[in-house]
């Protein structure tokens, strides 16, 4: 019976160190690693034909061939093999054909295709996009050693000056992770991310983001779009809606309500300041409140797990289901939304003091006095249309698309 041969790993590859003489290792299926006295590693390929041992056929530089791709070139020449044909000719053609990794687009394709080929598809997608939106487009045709700590502070100043601190930081990270890959496979010499501080990019306090009108109706639009869940597309449409967070808004629980006065009252318990809180619902997020309870999912939860069980969806659900439509829309946490609405309401006009109600904060100014606080405190009335108010923004701005093409084409009122 053949010996079974245990496949090699990245991390296994990346610790092996050069001898006196050449050794090689095998893979499997007869894909063997030869690493020379150099420190340079090639792949190689094993094979008998006609009953005679033949000599190695060379696949390629490990710098340049990923461990996934020496794989699948074996199975092509095990294959060949296999009919009666010698894969060396072939072989030949394909180390003809192979890319040169010069240039830091070429290394960050090899990067993905080799280090994270086995990580989530989440982890994957943030890091391609961190690369194609900032690092190779300010310098994805520089020589690999030609990038310096300058280079990698400018692209995240860039992504700072649109309001993304933290967004900034983690592309610094990529950076960082890519050219200690590369520096494994003797690809870099230096990490010029390295000595760039985190501390200098971003902080624990740092995140300011804000989403334009245009953004909001963006990602709302891309949320109704979706192929999620429809209680978790209501969900995220209400906590801009209401501008509560996120944690009061998904124990929610139908008791709270009164859809006819178009009231929501948060007890005290569930309150961060610990005071109960009366959330005047926009005519929209009745709407939508009226929908979730013809579904009846739960005669508790607003916003029940669909495991079963009698209690609320998990705090990292809505968090999970925007990170999944891969928005085209800079990076940004679902409380950015509070944030958000209080800003835009502040452009149209609306007093700090009623934003802060509808927040549930207490204005920078507050007073103790219980006397001037109430003289002060907007009326029912008012609170109530500062919310209308800001649906009515929210709304025009998933609209806005459609509106731009009737006043565009004219011929397109009747059907839009």
């Amino acid at each position: 019976m053949p010996k079974t041969v245990p496949p090699l790993s990245e991390a296994q590859i990346r610790a092996m160190e050069p001898r006196a003489a050449r050794y090689s290792v095998a893979d499997g299926n007869g894909l063997v690693l030869e690493v020379m006295p150099t420190g340079s590693k090639i792949w190689r390929f094993r094979y008998t034909l006609g009953g005679k041992r033949q000599p190695l056929t060379t696949i390629g530089d490990y710098r340049r061939i990923s461990l996934r791709v020496a794989r699948e070139r074996a199975r092509k020449y095990a294959e060949m093999v296999a009919s009666g044909v010698s894969p060396a000719a072939t072989a030949r053609r394909d180390r003809g054909a192979e890319k040169r990794v010069d240039l830091l687009r070429d290394a960050a394709e090899l990067y993905m295709t080799t280090a994270m080929a086995s990580k989530s598809e989440e982890y994957q997608r943030t890091t391609r996009r961190a690369l194609d939106k900032d690092v190779l487009r300010a310098v994805g045709n520089k020589p690999i050693a030609a990038v310096t700590p300058e280079d990698v502070v400018s692209i995240c100043e860039r992504i700072k000056k649109r309001g993304s601190p933290k967004m900034a930081l983690h592309t610094r990270n990529v950076i960082k992770r890519l050219y200690a890959f590369l520096i494994a496979r003797q690809l870099a010499a230096d990490n010029p991310a390295s000595v760039v501080p985190a501390r200098f990019i971003a902080t624990q306090d740092s995140r300011t983001r804000v989403l334009t009108a245009g953004e909001i109706g963006t990602t709302l639009r891309a949320i109704d779009a979706s192929g999620i869940r429809r209680p978790l597309k209501l969900a995220l449409h209400l906590l801009v809606l209401t501008m509560v967070r996120k944690s009061e808004l998904i124990d929610a629980t139908w008791a709270e309500f009164d859809l006819k006065a178009g009231l929501w009252t948060i007890p005290a318990a569930r309150m961060k300041n610990g005071r109960e809180h009366g959330v005047y619902l926009p005519r929209q997020a009745v709407a939508m409140l009226r929908e979730l309870r013809e579904m009846k999912s739960s005669r508790t939860f607003v916003f029940p797990t669909v495991r079963g069980e009698d209690r609320p969806i998990a705090r990292s659900t809505l968090n999970q289901a925007v990170k999944a439509l891969g928005l085209e829309v800079e990076h940004f946490v679902l409380h950015d939304f509070r944030r958000t609405a209080a800003t835009h309401l502040l452009e149209m006009g609306q007093t700090s003091d009623a934003i802060d109600v509808a927040l549930a904060r207490k204005g920078k100014e507050a007073s103790n006095d219980a006397t001037s606080e109430s003289e002060r405190a907007p009326s029912a009335e008012e609170q109530r249309a500062v919310l209308q108010r800001w649906a009515d923004f929210v709304e025009a701005q998933i609209q806005a698309p459609a509106q731009s093409l009737i006043t565009a084409r004219p011929d397109l009122r009747r059907s839009v």
